[in-house]
């Protein structure tokens, strides 16, 4: 390697991490703001927790960004809205939907962006007819690990409800969520065709 070898090189390494960390931080603004769009969206209310599209946009940030980014998004919106903006569900925001009978969802979100991003990295995406079919089973495993799994047992805990009793209400979410799901699957595999240097290669 030459002296104007090297000299390119020291050139170029600081900018190219720059690039990424900037990048990576405007996508993961990005996705924390579509969070909150969709969490303030009003939803059905079925008494302790609502039907919202939070849970669309929660698993889109793992299944597009990938585990850590799509983490780091849904912790940024609940950063944002412990903080105190209103971008949780029905516009509540501070500490007291940690306290509510809806913790359970609230915890399981972060935990399932990340869940739904492992699995994607690593499956193959090349082909439609594989990819939304994957990334659904992919959606419905970090759903059924995490969110309706801590979910009732937050309610369970906090809406004075039996634990058996706290399982059947989450019943009433799954139709949506297997909707949401699919549509989930199908924009991730639309963005990873059209992006494909996106997720990291496993």
């Amino acid at each position: 390697m030459t002296a104007a070898d090297l000299t390119a090189a020291r050139q170029e390494s600081p900018n190219g991490p720059r690039r990424h960390v900037a990048t990576d931080l405007a996508l993961i603004a990005t996705f924390a703001a579509l969070i909150a769009v969709c969490s303030i969206i009003p939803g059905i209310s079925l008494g302790p927790a609502s039907i919202t599209l939070q849970t669309l946009a929660v698993m889109l940030a793992g299944a597009v960004l990938g585990a850590n980014r799509g983490l780091l998004a849904v912790l940024l919106f609940m950063a944002v809205g412990a903080a105190g903006l209103p971008v949780f569900s029905g516009g509540s925001a501070g500490l007291a939907p940690f306290a509510g009978p809806t913790v359970g969802y609230l915890v399981s979100f972060p935990l399932a962006a990340w869940l739904i991003g492992f699995i994607v990295e690593r499956l193959p995406r090349r082909k439609v007819a594989t990819s939304i079919p994957l990334i659904f089973v992919a959606g419905l495993i970090a759903n059924l690990v995490f969110v309706h799994t801590l979910g009732p047992l937050g309610l369970a805990w906090r809406a004075e409800m039996g634990i058996g009793a706290a399982f059947v209400f989450d019943l009433a979410f799954w139709p949506g969520d297997l909707v949401k799901t699919l549509i989930v699957a199908i924009v991730a595999t639309a963005v990873h065709r059209a992006f494909p240097a996106l997720l990291p290669r496993r």
